[in-house]
């Protein structure tokens, strides 16, 4: 007798989370099981019957309502059912990022439902399931956080793509024919996403700029500052009415000023710089102590308020410094001429001017637009000259003017004074718990081309820190004033350090034989004597990068919390008006409180800060891109040459290197490491040789050679030749 064949029992379906999708992509519709089943493309029996069940279980769970008989609703603020951002990870995955919940959320890639990188969504969170990190699917996308990409085109008969080089950019866009413009085969282009139609691979979008040729220095340039929806230049007609601006001084506008143009005065910039923002008054009072002023160049008087001009400032928000130019807030006729407080020129001004004791305590303090002289220009080098030797003439090595000249004697003694109260004021501030950062600072002298020859650091000595302590207490006092009067104004805050960052950060730094103290109160000091200990050590740049990283992000807000960096209760931005939009703001909001005016609308101002915070975040990737960039293109002359490093980061594809000499940063995959087989070992957070048992961890020195230099990607790959043994 032959056996009987069983069939094998067909799993059923359960459709509920597809039915919470549906029905909360239109929460304020009703569906009934025929409706689903043709959203789900199925009209068979069996499944049918299983969405009618499915529809009466999420029914009894109270996940939805049965609004009238066999019509289904999504119950308004499900529990399963959140807002919040993606955060892509580069292997087209993301995680669900929300303030409502406990951990992100993991989402694969097919339950993207076409959301990218930052988008705002809604996610239904999936049951969890005991021991596993919860699961969500994408349900609807809120708002976009970008629409505008860059990439390089592939140009097929009758339509193109472009691709990314953004790791997080899962997806490439598809251009119809009609759309590619004066774009040809391999141009780096600008593109805006159109359209995702629901049953598309790839978003649908039209060629909106051509940048040029992969790799071409002014291309990748330009692709830099669209990447992050940043302007190259100024609109005509924001530029035509710059021009027509009068930037006369008139003795009618002098005589509603404070004329302190008799006053010693001076500017202390980078010998680079071509706008002069801010500059220092000195003047010894009979009772001894000193009248100093801090004067910053006067942007509101010119720039007035709902002009086309204030919209496109107030739109870029911030000047971006590139690596070989500067994208300024403000157009060249007011930035490097009317508001830049050049030498031997009447300028107007918005001061603060302080009467200081010999031991820097602020006695008297004045706010007010002023009109000043500025009797003498210095870069950082010559005033660090005259505070080093107190030799009032400056060699022709370091002078701005191309040969040695003499200061006189009442400008040496000022800049002396200067650097005495300043020392102390720093002093002051590092007692009070401030945390100092003084990270070094990759530049590169470029060729008139913008070719990269050469790379130096730049280090803040005593003239840096001279104008820095003044810069702080304009900031400071001025924040303070309008703050204890209980009004609208808008602070530059700072939150505390992340504790989860401080405690990863110990753990890495434990390799080097440095602690953190975690008792309250000590973690500034701490963190401060670590910044000390690590000082022209090799592994300084690392430690100090990841010092930054535990910190939080310092922003604008009218919500004042302090600023835990510099140990300050109010602080504000007062002293750039000229780079940065919030400064103007400031400048105005005082001089309205000065001539007795009520309140602002807090509302108003705080979406005001937002934006500002939201453009300087951008300006700062830009810049970092271009420094990585720059980096990128200066290891390409070198691709033949050794350089010893130190390994700066340690995952399970591979180790990053930091070159010691250049701190450009690269690459070594493990694959490419041929003296042992290497697998990651998290718990050392090194590589583990399987023969040896050697491993390669943070710190360690090894040299490398340039594999590959992309500058499309902004990546270098290094090839490991031996350990610095």
């Amino acid at each position: 007798m032959s056996k009987r064949i069983r069939k094998p029992v067909k799993k059923e379906k359960d459709f509920s989370d597809k039915i919470i999708k549906i029905l909360s992509q239109s929460a304020n519709k009703a569906f009934n099981y025929k409706q689903i089943g043709a959203k789900l493309d199925l009209d068979d029996t069996q499944s049918r019957n299983q969405i009618i069940k499915d529809l009466k279980i999420l029914a009894s769970q109270n996940k939805i309502i049965e609004s009238e008989p066999g019509s289904y609703l999504i119950k308004a603020a499900s529990s399963d059912y959140y807002e919040g951002k993606i955060d892509m990870t580069g292997r087209k995955t993301a995680y669900f990022v929300c303030a409502d919940l406990e951990e992100d959320v993991f989402i694969p890639t097919n339950n993207l439902n076409h959301a990218l990188d930052k988008d705002t969504v809604k996610v239904y969170v999936y049951n969890r399931r005991k021991g596993k990190r919860p699961e969500g699917e994408v349900i609807e996308i809120v708002e976009r956080n970008k629409t505008d990409f860059v990439g390089v085109i592939d140009i097929q008969k009758n339509f193109s793509f472009v691709s990314t080089a953004n790791p997080k950019m899962y997806t490439d866009i598809f251009i119809p024919k009609d759309k590619i413009g004066d774009a040809e085969q391999g141009d780096v282009v600008l593109v805006h996403i159109e359209d995702w139609p629901a049953r598309a691979d790839s978003p649908f979008g039209k060629v909106i700029k051509v940048l040029g040729k992969p790799g071409e220095h002014d291309t990748e340039i330009h692709a830099i500052l669209a990447e992050y929806g940043l302007p190259s230049e100024f609109p005509i007609e924001v530029e035509t009415y710059a021009q027509k601006i009068d930037t006369s001084i008139t003795e009618a506008e002098i005589a509603n000023r404070r004329d302190m143009r008799d006053t010693l005065t001076f500017t202390i910039d980078p010998k680079d710089a071509k706008d002069f923002d801010d500059a220092l008054s000195f003047k010894k009072l009979e009772n001894g102590n000193y009248e100093i002023g801090i004067h910053i160049a006067d942007v509101s008087y010119y720039l007035e308020e709902g002009t086309i001009l204030d919209d496109e400032a107030y739109q870029r928000a911030t000047s971006v410094y590139l690596v070989d130019r500067v994208v300024p807030m403000l157009p060249e006729v007011l930035s490097n001429f009317a508001c830049s407080l050049r030498p031997k020129e009447e300028k107007y001004t918005f001061s603060a001017v302080f009467e200081i004791s010999e031991k820097s305590e602020v006695i008297n303090q004045w706010f007010g637009r002023t009109v000043i002289y500025s009797d003498q220009r210095f870069a950082y080098e010559e005033a660090q000259y005259l505070i080093e030797t107190k030799d009032d003439t400056i060699p022709e090595a370091i002078s701005i003017t191309g040969s040695s000249y003499q200061v006189s004697e009442e400008i040496l003694a000022a800049t002396l004074k200067l650097d005495s109260l300043a020392k102390i004021l720093r002093r002051k501030r590092m007692q009070d718990g401030a945390i100092s950062f003084d990270k070094v600072e990759v530049k590169f002298n470029l060729s008139d081309q913008g070719e990269p020859e050469g790379v130096y650091f730049k280090v803040s000595k005593d003239a840096n820190h001279l104008i820095e302590e003044f810069m702080l207490l304009a900031n400071k006092k001025v924040a303070e004033y309008i703050g204890k009067q209980k009004k609208t104004f808008i602070y530059r805050i700072h939150d505390e350090p992340n504790e989860d960052k401080l405690f990863a950060m110990q753990a890495v730094i434990a390799k080097f034989g440095y602690k953190i103290d975690f008792k309250q109160g000590d973690v500034s000091k701490s963190l401060n004597q670590l910044m000390a200990d690590v000082n022209g050590k090799k592994e300084q740049n690392l430690i100090d990068t990841l010092a930054i990283r535990t910190m939080s992000k310092a922003k604008y807000s009218t919500d004042n919390i302090g600023h835990y960096g510099l140990a300050f209760d109010y602080y504000s931005h007062f002293t750039s008006p000229i780079r940065r939009y919030p400064d103007v703001m400031v400048h105005r909001l005082l001089q309205f409180y000065l001539d007795g005016a009520k309140s602002v609308d807090q509302e108003l101002y705080e979406t005001k800060c937002l934006h500002c915070s939201t453009m300087e975040g951008l300006a700062t990737n830009a810049e970092r891109d271009s420094i990585k960039y720059m980096q990128v293109k200066y290891m390409q002359d070198h691709q033949d040459q050794e350089f010893l490093g130190v390994i700066s980061g340690v995952t399970e594809w591979g180790i990053y290197v930091e070159i010691i000499e250049n701190k450009c940063e690269g690459m070594v995959r493990t694959r490419d490491i041929k003296e042992d087989y290497y697998t990651f070992d998290e718990k050392q957070y090194a590589l583990v040789g399987a023969t040896t048992n050697k491993l390669l961890q943070l710190g360690d020195e090894i040299y490398v050679k340039v594999k590959n230099a992309d500058l499309v990607k902004k990546q270098l790959d290094f090839n490991f030749l031996r350990r610095n043994e």
